[in-house]
Formats: structure tokens, sequence, C-alpha cells
């Protein structure tokens, strides 16, 4: 009988809550408000039907061979060119999905016992990302407004112990919806060039704003000291799996190395089918639907939300972009335990609990409005109220 021995990191490894929930939410007729996948009304189907043709016109052999780690030239440049401060193409690696830069990251920073500061709460997937390396992640007190930096200022360690980067999402973050103000973002990247802890920053949904834009990025600020996180997930199809990190010289090449030992390269169609759609400035064109969609669906949530739970004690964020919105049940009560019996009448959720480093908040949950439509919001929200007004009863 042959003996299966794990890496102790193995352990360390645990299943998405999130994508247990997703398994749940196949079953027929519920509402799901739990995945946070983007709505498929969004995705250019007919500009990636042109581009695809295009490239196997014009460059099929090349787009089906392994390509160079670092990503197709073309691609490296159009990120450099949309984001918003002077960003060389040379420092720009195509990643695939950002879910592979935050492997990276850690497997290029992170060694056993490490302290890694995270906001409160934080996203699931970072929390998977960086535990196998076995850091210490400590979480930084968080407001409406993002981290609390005198807290980062005393959770930063010292010396040998000094946090090997805090990992940030400062824009319509996930779970939470929250956005960092302008006065946080320059208190927070001027503590923390002070103190000598980089930043990792991580905007999937910068782009998705509603009525006016984020203020500055973090590494547009301090661009040494800053780990840059994108993704073309949220703007044009996460099947594509592309994602990308714009790095300061100094770890580059070891981003670069994780990168080669991982997959070689993200895949050379996938990245010149983007780079074709890309070229005449189809974002600038295509991005504002998908805020109108969202807009619209966040506020039919918010309508929703209350017209049925506010009556109930139900507490919540007002999002201004992004997909997600993020709720507090009353006392006493456990999204957890909750779950379950929403399920049972048709809706699913996210349980917040998950979305924590420490002292998890069993009272939260997350809840996606990208996806379903404002007539499935209506009924999922009055499944979920009639859910908690049931447990109300028997408290």
């Amino acid at each position: 009988m042959t003996n299966w021995t794990l890496a102790a990191r193995a352990a360390k490894m645990n299943p998405s809550v999130i994508r247990e929930i997703l398994k749940v939410t196949e079953k027929p007729g519920i509402i799901s408000l739990a995945g946070g996948l983007p709505s498929p009304k969004t995705f250019p189907v007919d500009a990636f039907a042109r581009a695809a043709a295009t490239v196997l016109a014009e460059d099929g052999p090349a787009a089906l061979q392994y390509a160079a780690s670092e990503g197709f030239p073309a691609l490296r440049e159009a990120v450099a060119q949309w984001l918003p401060w002077d960003v060389d193409p040379a420092q720009v690696l195509i990643t695939t999905g950002s879910q592979q830069g935050l492997d990276l990251v850690a497997k290029v920073l992170v060694d056993e016992g490490s302290r890694v500061l995270v906001e409160t709460p934080t996203y699931l997937g970072a929390l998977q990302a960086f535990s196998p390396m076995e850091p210490t992640i400590v979480s930084v007190a968080s407001d409406d407004e993002g981290p609390l930096v005198d807290d980062f200022a005393a959770t930063a360690g010292h010396d040998s112990g000094r946090a090997r980067f805090m990992y940030l999402l400062p824009n319509f973050q996930n779970p939470t919806g929250r956005t960092m103000s302008e006065a946080r973002r320059a208190a927070l990247v001027a503590k923390a060039d002070e103190l000598g802890v980089p930043l990792v920053e991580d905007n999937p949904y910068g782009d998705l704003w509603f009525d006016q834009p984020p203020p500055a990025p973090l590494t547009a600020r301090n661009p040494e000291g800053c780990i840059y996180l994108g993704s073309f997930s949220k703007v044009l199809a996460p099947g594509l799996r592309l994602g990308y990190v714009v790095a300061p010289k100094a770890i580059y090449p070891k981003l670069l190395q994780a990168k080669q030992a991982a997959d070689l390269h993200s895949p050379s169609f996938n990245q010149r089918l983007v780079a074709e759609v890309l070229k005449d400035g189809f974002l600038e064109r295509h991005v504002p639907t998908i805020r109108a969609l969202y807009k619209r669906q966040r506020d039919a949530m918010h309508a929703a939300l209350e017209r049925e739970l506010a009556s109930l004690g139900v507490t919540w964020s007002r999002p201004d972009g992004g997909m997600f919105l993020w709720a507090r049940l009353p006392e006493g009560m456990n999204a957890i335990e909750l779950l379950p019996e929403a399920v049972e009448r048709n809706v699913a959720f996210v349980p917040g609990a998950a979305f924590y480093a420490e002292a998890p908040d069993a009272r939260t949950l997350r809840l996606s409005f990208v996806t379903a439509s404002p007539a499935q919001i209506d009924t999922g929200i009055k499944a979920l109220a009639d859910t908690v007004r049931a447990r109300l009863a028997r408290a």
C-alpha cells in the first residue's frame, strides 16, 4: 500500500468557502447573491470573435506556440498605457489571472513565520494564496475609509520582524465594497515609506466606479515601494485567466522566475486575443456599459434591502462601485448558521467570517449584486428577509 506524505504547507491549504457555496447554488431555482462572478451580459463576445479570427489569420502559429514568460509585448505595452501613472512596460508581468500574482508574491516575499499585514476583513483568495507559505498573518484594524494608519504602524513590527508587506484592496474592496479615502491613502503610503514596509495593491475592481473614479492608486504615489496587481477578468472576461503585475525593477526578476517555475507563461493565444481587442481603445467604450449595468443592480439591491431588511435590524454598506455589498445581521445571529436556512428559501450569500484573518465577525455576510437581475434581487432579498425574520422569531 502506498503511503503519501504531505508537505507541512499542504496542511495550510484550505478549500475556498465561496467555491464550496457555489456548489450549493447549483440547486435548481436558487438565486445566488454569493459568487463574485461578473455578469455574462458584459462579456464582449462579438469583439472576441473578430479578434480571434484576426489573430489566427495573421499570427496563428505564434499564438499557438510557447512564448516569453514576461508576456506578449503588445499586451504589456497596453497595460502600461492603461494605468494612470508612468509605467515602463518592462515592469509589467502578465499572469494567469491576478490570483497567480498573489501566489507569486507569496512565494517570492514570504518565509515561514514572516509577518504579513492585511485589512480587516480582507479578500479570501489572498489568505488562501499566502497561507501555504506559513506566514504570520496580522489584521490591521480598519474602518469605512480603510486601514487605520496608527494600527498599521503598531502592527508593522521592527528590525528582523518587520512585516514583509501589507496587502490592500483600496477600491470597492472584496468583501466590503469600501473605498479607501484620499486622505487615508496619502497617510498610509507616507507611513509605509517611513517604516520601510512594502505595499501590495490589488485592484481588480477599480475601473468599475459608478459616479466618479476613485483616488489615485497607492502605487502611483510610491512606485518603488509597491507591487500592483490588475486583472482583465472584471473588464473583459474571467475565462481568459489573464492578469498582470507591475513591480519595481528590484523585485521583478524574482517574480518572473517564480512565474517560469509555475507555468512557463500565460496562454499565448489569450494574450494576443486581448491585445487585439484593446488596440483601438475598446476599454474606453466598453467599461462604461459595465458601470451602468452594475450601478442599476446596486441600486436595486439597496432598495430591496431598505424595503425588506432595515426594520429587522440589518445594516449594510452602499458601495460606490465594484461588485459587492457588505451586510451585518442583528445581535446574536450567525451568518454561517443562517445560510442553510436561506438556501432552503432558494437564496444564497457568502458568510463573512471567512474573510477575516483573525477574530471573525460571525454576523457579517457578503452579497453580490452583479449577476442577478433586479427582479431576482428583489426575490432573493425578500427570501433573505424571511429567513432572518424566522430566525428572530425563534430567538
